[in-house]
């Protein structure tokens, strides 16, 4: 495998694949939605770019790494930042060892020249700017323009590509025109509880069954009550537990309260309650609904002075109007 290529009289080095395995373990059809998505079913179609969204930590990344495993291609990640630049993107001018320029592609570039796929992960931290640079990529065209080297590179029939983002507020909005080209859109909610277990125990073999039963029903609560706890909190929670109790095995500390104080150091006190945690999300002013009316702003609905009240009549009341007719 070559370590460059030339394009245009200009020689491109190329980056290396990413090595990681990402094993997908359950919800077995968000994996084949994603497959879908990368089929070509006619030498006139083209693979979608489609976006991968849930909360951090839920398997993004892993489920398009899976993707490419089982597709057997060479596997790309780019990890997008609120300073990524177009030449980020693309190619960067670097200084070699003979003290000459030489053009490094980027991940995605690479993925580009040699098919195969490329993540561009929490693609939604990414500016406009950059965001820009990719369009031809994804449409019809299928190149990028380097205005650092001064050549366009057009993408391998066999180069994929999937955006992951997180369903948060601390992202850049991305322009319409962006969002058109980056469908559809695959949203990954929590495991089933038989699922989150073979998950621990993939990433934690070593761990016992009590201590990942603690955290498995720790997650499925949080799950339950609409919490952004993921798996991933889960498996440092874990983690963390073990290590604290196989650092002084002499010590007294049992299973469970190695587990609680993992838990505090990890997610926070708050994450000891998760009942009162929910209630206080819920009456939050980003959970809450709004009023119904503008009476709800300064009075409690069953408050005499509520535009709406409908209090029961005074029976004295009553019996005055009745003397009164």
């Amino acid at each position: 495998m070559k370590d460059f290529v030339e394009i245009d009289g200009i020689r491109l080095h190329l980056g290396h694949p990413d090595p990681s395995k990402g094993e997908w373990i359950g919800q077995h059809e968000i994996l084949k939605q994603l497959l879908a998505c990368w089929l070509v079913v006619d030498e006139r179609d083209l693979p979608l770019t489609p976006r991968l969204v849930g909360t951090p930590g839920i398997g993004k990344t892993t489920l398009a790494i899976s993707g490419a495993r089982t597709r057997k291609q060479e596997l790309y990640i780019y990890q997008c930042t609120a300073d990524t630049r177009p030449e980020d993107l693309l190619v960067t001018p670097v200084l070699a060892e003979s003290g000459k320029i030489q053009y490094q592609a980027s991940p995605l570039v690479t993925a580009m020249i040699r098919g195969g796929v490329c993540v561009l992960d929490e693609g939604n931290r990414m500016n406009e700017k950059s965001w820009a640079s990719l369009a031809p990529l994804l449409d019809h065209r299928r190149y990028v323009e380097s205005i650092v080297a001064g050549i366009t590179i057009p993408a391998h029939p066999d180069f994929r590509c999937a955006v992951t983002m997180n369903d948060d507020d601390s992202t850049y909005e991305i322009p319409d025109y962006i969002l058109s080209r980056l469908q559809p859109t695959l949203t990954l909610g929590f495991p089933a509880r038989d699922d989150e277990l073979a998950i621990l125990k993939y990433h934690l073999p070593f761990s016992n069954e009590e201590m990942l039963n603690l955290t498995v029903e720790f997650l499925q609560q949080s799950h339950e009550l609409k919490l952004d706890f993921s798996t991933r909190d889960g498996i440092n929670v874990l983690r963390y537990a073990l290590k604290r109790m196989a650092a002084d095995p002499t010590h007294p500390l049992s299973k469970d309260s190695a587990w609680l104080d993992s838990l505090e150091k990890c997610l926070g006190q708050d994450a000891l309650d998760l009942q009162t945690l929910a209630e206080r999300k819920r009456h939050s002013l980003g959970g809450a609904s709004l009023p119904m009316g503008l009476g709800d702003f300064f009075f409690d609905p069953s408050h005499p002075l509520h535009p709406d009240y409908e209090g029961e009549v005074d029976e004295e009341d009553d019996d005055d109007e009745d003397e009164d007719v």
